[in-house]
């Protein structure tokens, strides 16, 4: 019974040790702005050719995300007929869901795009911790009381990762980067069954002729 006792002590202690995120390096206390540059221009209209995962149903579109103002973005998935599957807002801290289709419409899916996307959108971040090694500098912050760490490579954002505890939650990788946009995005779910994969399209060709594109689901 003693022998069980200690293995299960000595089995938490081993689980409450550090991150894979920044296990074996070394914490620099720091206050520094870290900002994600991907969605911070008004000017720019971010359209992607998505596909998600979520609650065993499999939905492919185009997402748009639209920066609004300051600390304020809009996120919609369409089908590419012009079909809403959702439309969300992030102001300030707010969250607002202007629409979602029934499927989606589940509290924990609710939730856990609410998560990825406000990571994606989220521009200024107060780093307090800086760990270095030979590939990446990384910045500690925290969200919503929960930690995330930026991965940097140079002076490029490669990949986010949200966590809870001392689980990694998500990762949301960056790849082919042009002029602050991000052609290429996985969200990595660790433990929660959703997968989304987003591919930047330059040209979109919709059966909406009269009206502009992004203005047409922007006032929807």
């Amino acid at each position: 019974m003693r022998y069980l006792f200690f293995s299960l002590l000595f089995f938490t202690l081993v689980s409450c040790g550090s991150l894979p995120t920044t296990k074996g390096l070394e914490a620099k206390p720091l206050q520094k702005i870290i900002e994600n540059m991907y969605f911070s221009n008004t000017a720019t209209d971010y359209v992607y050719k998505a596909k998600i995962q979520a609650n065993k149903n499999n939905f492919g579109g185009l997402l748009i995300v639209k920066k609004i103002a300051k600390n304020h973005h809009r996120v919609v998935f369409t089908t590419e007929f012009g079909n809403k599957i959702f439309d969300f807002e992030f102001i300030n801290d707010v969250f607002k869901v202007n629409s979602i289709m029934d499927k989606l419409n589940k509290k924990i899916v609710i939730n856990a795009l609410k998560k990825d996307f406000q990571l994606l959108v989220n521009q200024y971040n107060i780093a307090f911790n800086e760990f270095e090694n030979t590939s990446f500098k990384i910045y500690q912050t925290k969200l919503n009381h929960k930690d995330n760490y930026y991965f940097f490579k140079g002076n490029l954002l490669d990949k986010i990762v949200r966590t809870s505890k001392h689980k990694e939650k998500v990762s949301i990788l960056f790849e082919k980067i042009n002029q602050n946009i991000a052609k290429k995005i996985t969200f990595v779910h660790h433990n929660f069954n959703m997968k989304i994969n987003l591919n930047y399209i330059t040209k979109v060709s919709h059966p909406i002729k009269s009206i502009p594109f992004i203005k047409y689901f922007l006032k929807m």
